[in-house]
């Protein structure tokens, strides 16, 4: 039986986010349609919709259903650029997930956008003395920056990166896809408009990454927020995302939210002993490793761990014939052998960035599994070593 350490890739449906999902898609109609059929598909959609934003701290209007964290981070950021009223500038930590370092390069590609980088500390995190200075610079059109690195599973201070966006008057973007279902994650908490400052403006969350299934995620948008849609041709969430809305997905999306949330502070205190048990025992078997990321600020789940002297993709390889699913750093980019770009972010070497595995427990998690790693860590490091 397989032990899966890789649930910031991608987290086991929940049985009852799977009941949710089989019992809303035999709802017949479309929610657009004014027949009754289309009607019910409507309440249920709607409905959905209002349990997820509770969960966000948003109103239901603010709450755009996307096909997942990707194409919510796009939404978010090509749509404040096409939307802007001035400057020609995007603020982007260093670090960031690829969605939204791919989408920041196409701006800078297509549209020529300038990108002001904002530096990492040495444990992963966007120091918002830093943040606020590159917001200051003229001629920026918004910002954005990660809740918790899903990489090093570093957790930023988000309330400081939303109050010096205030400040700055410049519009941002939360990419809370890792954090979510984590840690709190509450939109109007983060908003910091007063005294009609801009700040937080939009929040990207997904399903798969709680439970809820693979396709769906949402993106929250102010009511106040400009924004141009990626997606014409109906108009059906605020003229934001056009497209037949998925109501089994958004069904099953709410019940993942609610179940994670209330499980939340629970679930956490469980896996951060888990976690610290995993880092324990693997730094006890192979004295050379070393934890990155915040050792205590950090996703509870998450172990980031540097295995001097050998390859990540050869500890991948010999942990999975052993039966052990782990990662060399976000599943968007595994099987490529490119070295992490967060771990260069840290100020670590080339090599070093070539020598890390992201071990991210979840709600299946075991003593077992803990027990089964730091069981096969040892061979499998010397055997990598030895290739490399």
């Amino acid at each position: 039986m397989q032990v899966y350490l890789d649930h910031a890739a991608t987290t086991p449906l929940r049985t009852e986010a799977r009941d949710a999902w089989i019992e809303a898609s035999t709802t017949v109609g479309n929610a657009s349609s004014i027949h009754g059929g289309g009607q019910s598909a409507r309440r249920l959609l709607e409905e959905s919709r209002e349990r997820i934003a509770a969960v966000l701290d948003c109103d239901p209007i603010e709450l755009v259903l996307t096909s997942g964290g990707t194409e919510s981070i796009n939404l978010a950021l090509k749509g404040l650029w096409w939307s802007r009223r001035e400057g020609d500038a995007v603020v982007l930590p260093d670090g960031e997930h690829h969605a939204t370092l791919d989408a920041v390069e196409w701006l800078h590609a297509q549209e020529q956008a300038r990108v002001l980088g904002v530096g990492l500390d040495a444990s992963g995190r966007i120091p918002p003395a830093g943040f606020e200075g590159a917001l200051a610079t003229p001629g920026v059109a918004f910002g954005t920056a990660l809740m918790a690195n899903n990489e090093s599973g570093t957790i930023n201070d988000s309330a400081a990166l939303a109050a010096a966006a205030a400040r700055a008057r410049v519009p941002l973007h939360l990419d809370a896809v890792a954090a979510f279902g984590h840690v709190p994650v509450r939109f109007s908490g983060l908003r910091a408009d007063a005294e009609g400052a801009t700040g937080l403006v939009a929040l990207s969350v997904s399903a798969h990454k709680i439970g809820g299934p693979v396709g769906i995620g949402a993106l929250v948008v102010s009511r106040t927020a400009t924004m141009t849609a990626l997606l014409h041709g109906g108009g059906q969430q605020r003229a934001l995302r056009a497209g037949t809305q998925d109501v089994a997905g958004a069904a099953a999306f709410a019940v993942a939210a609610e179940l994670a949330e209330g499980e939340r502070e629970a679930e956490s205190e469980r896996l951060t002993a888990l976690r610290d048990d995993l880092v324990r025992g693997i730094l006890a078997a192979v004295p050379q490793a070393e934890l990155l990321g915040d050792p205590v600020r950090r996703l509870p789940g998450n172990a980031h761990i540097l295995f001097p002297g050998a390859a990540g993709e050869s500890l991948l390889f010999l942990l999975d014939q052993a039966g052990i699913a782990v990662s060399t750093g976000s599943a968007c980019q595994a099987g490529v052998p490119e070295p992490s770009h967060v771990v260069l972010a840290m100020g670590r070497t080339e090599a070093d960035a070539r020598s890390v595995l992201r071990f991210t427990l979840g709600r299946a998690s075991t003593r077992a599994d803990v027990d089964a790693v730091v069981a096969a860590i040892p061979d499998a490091y010397a055997r990598a070593s030895r290739r490399s």
